[in-house]
């Protein structure tokens, strides 16, 4: 066992094809097999299963895979302190980013890294929080940001900003804007029921956050429509499908924000918790104690202006 056959049999895994990880690691598809069998034969385990759509991890794959990615992550770690005391943080960070967040953030974390960290090497992976939360305490991911993070000792947690839950419904007609309108009069709680809702599944926190609220207050919620995506939420919303519970930053990351309608909800007022985390077992590399600090300006430049947008 060597570490560039265990790259070859993450990229693999990671890709589902042998075709395709051979392209992307610029290597002959028989001498990339060749490797993998290896392995296998070191191991004395079936680590791939051969599909009609790829390749699939067995059950000694998917620990393998565990494995691996925890290895090549401390030795990637270990280049990085070696570099250390070079001017510029080189080596490689994962950040993981809800789907929202990744529309808007994106741009400028490329941008960031273009001007601030050229020798550095940026890789941004998406999913869902609680995803994202189990990346981090498995090594895969080395910063994330979280929505309502549940306490768990393998993170360190820094909260970031605080997003007010809106109602988003249709703008009305009037002419196009550039900006969120904000149909200022504040919505209460109680009174969400009056309105057909297309809201996520019940893993998102934004859902569990509005249900346990509505479950506090004694009131039954209209739910029209469930989606697993926010993106299709809002292009239901905008089509005149029912309203959504969500925040300004996620109408904002849409892209259409001049198209809908925002008002806070009150009494109580539901606020959405947007946190950086970290491992709580490893260390901060020197291009992760450059990163986090950019992404707080840019968390705080394109969500938290969110929060000042007026008609």
């Amino acid at each position: 066992m060597n570490l560039k056959q265990l790259e070859y049999f993450v990229r693999v895994a990671e890709l589902g094809s042998f075709s395709k990880a051979s392209v992307v690691l610029d290597i002959a598809q028989p001498a990339l097999s060749r490797q993998v069998q290896l392995l296998e034969t070191d191991l004395r385990a079936r680590l791939l299963q051969r599909t009609g759509r790829g390749v699939v991890l067995t059950e000694a794959g998917k620990r393998l895979y565990s494995h691996s990615v925890a290895i090549l992550q401390l030795v990637a770690q270990a280049r990085e302190d070696i570099d250390s005391n070079r001017d510029e943080p080189t080596g490689r960070v994962v950040v993981g980013l809800t789907p929202s967040m990744s529309r808007l953030l994106t741009l400028p974390l490329v941008t960031g890294f273009q001007e601030d960290l050229p020798k550095a090497y940026l890789s941004i992976v998406e999913g869902l929080s609680t995803h994202i939360a189990e990346w981090i305490a498995t090594g895969r991911v080395d910063i994330g940001i979280l929505l309502n993070p549940d306490p768990n000792p393998a993170l360190e947690i820094q909260p970031v900003l605080d997003e007010p839950l809106c109602l988003v419904g249709p703008a009305p007609a009037r002419p196009a804007r550039s900006k969120v309108r904000d149909e200022s009069v504040p919505l209460p709680f109680a009174e969400l029921p009056r309105y057909p809702l297309v809201i996520p599944d019940r893993s998102h926190v934004i859902r569990k956050m509005v249900e346990t609220q509505a479950a506090l207050a004694g009131v039954k919620l209209q739910i029209a429509w469930e989606l697993s995506g926010v993106p299709s939420i809002l292009d239901l919303v905008r089509a005149g499908h029912g309203h959504a519970v969500l925040t300004r930053g996620a109408v904002l990351a849409s892209g259409h924000a001049s198209a809908f309608s925002v008002r806070p909800l009150i009494n109580p007022r539901l606020v959405s918790k947007l946190c950086l985390a970290t491992s709580a077992h490893k260390p901060t590399t020197p291009l992760m104690r450059r990163a986090l600090p950019m992404l707080t300006r840019l968390l705080v430049a394109g969500v938290g202006d969110a929060d000042h947008i007026k008609s």
